[in-house]
C-alpha cells in the first residue's frame, strides 16, 4: 500500500470533529442573546443523543459494509447539520436539531475512523501509528473547530452562522478526499460488531472508570471554565472561550506523543498518570471557581487538557490489546460512548448549581476522580490480556 493512504481518512476525522466543537466556544455568545447557561449546556451536550447511538451502531455497521461507506456518510452528516445550526437565528431548536446530527459525523469519525487508520498505518507497515494518528487528528478537529468559529464569530459578519458555513465548505471539499481513499473491510466479509471485549475484567476495572473522564475533563475545561469567569472578562468573553478552548486542546494534543511512551502492556501506567493528573486539575478550577480567576480557569484548563490527552491515547491502547479484530471498530464506539458521557457533566453541574455552589460541585468531583484512580491503580497489573500479548505490543511500541 502506498505511504500516505491513510490521509483521507485522518480527514473524515478532522472535518467531523471540528463540526462537533465549532459550537463549544459559542457559548458565551448564545448566552449574550439571551439563552440560559442550562439551556446551552444542554445544547453543548445535545449532540450526545445523536452521537451515543452513532458510535454504537457505525462500527457494526462498517464491519458489515465497509469502513468507506460509513465514513462517507459520517462527513455528509456533518455537512448537513451546518445548515440547521446556522437556522439557530430562527429559534433554539435547529441548533438542538443540528447538534444531533453533527453528534452521529463525530461518532463516526471516533468509532470507524479510529478504526480505519488504524487498519490503513498496518497495512503500510506501521501499526503502531494508527491509534496515536487517529487521536491526534481528531483533537487537531477538536482545536482548530474551536479556534475558527471563536475567531469568525467574534471578528466577523452574522457570527451565529458564518462559522457553520466556513466548515460546510470544508466538509464538501474533503468527501472527494475520503471517497478515494482505500477500504480495510470488504463489503459482506464482516459479521458486524461483537462487544465480548466489554466483559474483560481488565476493561471493567481499568478503562471503564477513566472513560467518562476523556470528554468530562474537557468539559470541565472549555465549557465551564469560561463561563464561570465571564464576568471578569467582560466583552473580551468569545475571545477567552475561545482560547481557553483551544489552549485546553493544543496540550492535549503536545501531551500524546508522551502518552504512547508511557504505555506499557504489563500495566495500566498510562491511564494511572492521566487520572492521577485529572484531580489537581480539578482542585485548580476549584480554586478558580471561588476566587473567579481567569488566570487560575485557564491553568485548570491546561492541567484538565493535559488528562484528557493522556486517557484517550492510553484508553486507546488498552483497547486495542483487548479487541479482537473482528470487533476493534464496534468496541472502539462503545469506548468513545462510555467516554461521551462524560460531556454531560457541564449540563449536570449547571441542574445543581442553584442548591450549591460551583466550588462545593467540583470539590466533589475532585473525590469521584480519586476513588476511579484508586481503583485502577489497584487493578494496574491485573487481568492482562493472556493470549499474544508480545504480539500486541506492536501496538504499543515505542
Amino acid at each position: 500500500m502506498k505511504p500516505g493512504t491513510w490521509r483521507g481518512a485522518v480527514a473524515a476525522i478532522f472535518v467531523c470533529a471540528w463540526g462537533g466543537n465549532q459550537f463549544t466556544p459559542l457559548l458565551v455568545m448564545y448566552r449574550d442573546v439571551g439563552y440560559s447557561a442550562l439551556t446551552v449546556n444542554v445544547l453543548l451536550g445535545a449532540y450526545v443523543f445523536g452521537l451515543v447511538p452513532g458510535l454504537l451502531l457505525s462500527g457494526s455497521l462498517s464491519a458489515r459494509y465497509g469502513r468507506r461507506p460509513v465514513a462517507v456518510a459520517g462527513v455528509v452528516a456533518s455537512l448537513a447539520a451546518g445548515p440547521l445550526l446556522a437556522a439557530g437565528v430562527f429559534g433554539v431548536g435547529w441548533i438542538a436539531a443540528g447538534r444531533l446530527i453533527s453528534g452521529f459525523g463525530v461518532a463516526v469519525a471516533m468509532a470507524v475512523g479510529t478504526t480505519w487508520v488504524t487498519e490503513l498505518a498496518a497495512r503500510g507497515g506501521g501499526p503502531a501509528a494508527g491509534a496515536r494518528r487517529a487521536a491526534l487528528w481528531l483533537t487537531l478537529g477538536f482545536g482548530f473547530g474551536a479556534g475558527v468559529a471563536g475567531l469568525l464569530a467574534q471578528f466577523g459578519p452574522a457570527p451565529m452562522v458564518l462559522p457553520y458555513f466556513v466548515h460546510m465548505l470544508l466538509a464538501a471539499a474533503v468527501l472527494p478526499a475520503v471517497l478515494r481513499t482505500p477500504e480495510t473491510r470488504a463489503a459482506g466479509t464482516g459479521t458486524g460488531g461483537r462487544f465480548t471485549g466489554l466483559r474483560h475484567p481488565r476493561f471493567r476495572r481499568v478503562v471503564l472508570p477513566m472513560a467518562p473522564w476523556i470528554f468530562g475533563s474537557a468539559g470541565v475545561a472549555y465549557a465551564v471554565m469560561p463561563q464561570l469567569v465571564s464576568d471578569r472578562v467582560g466583552e473580551w468573553g468569545l475571545i477567552y472561550s475561545t482560547t481557553i478552548t483551544v489552549a485546553t486542546l493544543a496540550v492535549g494534543v503536545l501531551v500524546q506523543p508522551f502518552a504512547k511512551r508511557l504505555d506499557r502492556t504489563t500495566s495500566a501506567r498510562g491511564v494511572v498518570v492521566s487520572m492521577s493528573v485529572l484531580p489537581a486539575g480539578l482542585v485548580v478550577s476549584v480554586l478558580a471557581a471561588i476566587v473567579r480567576s481567569p488566570v487560575l480557569a485557564l491553568v485548570a484548563a491546561l492541567a484538565l487538557g493535559c488528562a484528557y490527552g493522556i486517557a484517550l491515547v492510553s484508553g486507546l491502547l488498552e483497547l486495542q490489546r483487548l479487541a479482537a479484530p473482528d470487533e476493534l471498530a464496534a468496541l472502539t464506539g462503545a469506548y468513545y460512548a462510555l467516554a461521551y458521557l462524560g460531556f454531560l457533566l457541564p449540563s449536570l453541574l449547571s441542574l445543581l448549581s442553584p442548591a450549591t455552589g460551583y466550588p462545593v460541585l467540583l470539590g466533589g468531583l475532585v473525590l469521584v476522580a480519586l476513588s476511579g484512580t484508586t481503583v485502577i491503580a489497584w487493578h494496574s497489573r491485573a487481568h492482562l490480556p493472556t493470549a499474544a500479548v508480545p504480539d500486541r505490543e506492536l501496538v504499543a511500541a515505542r
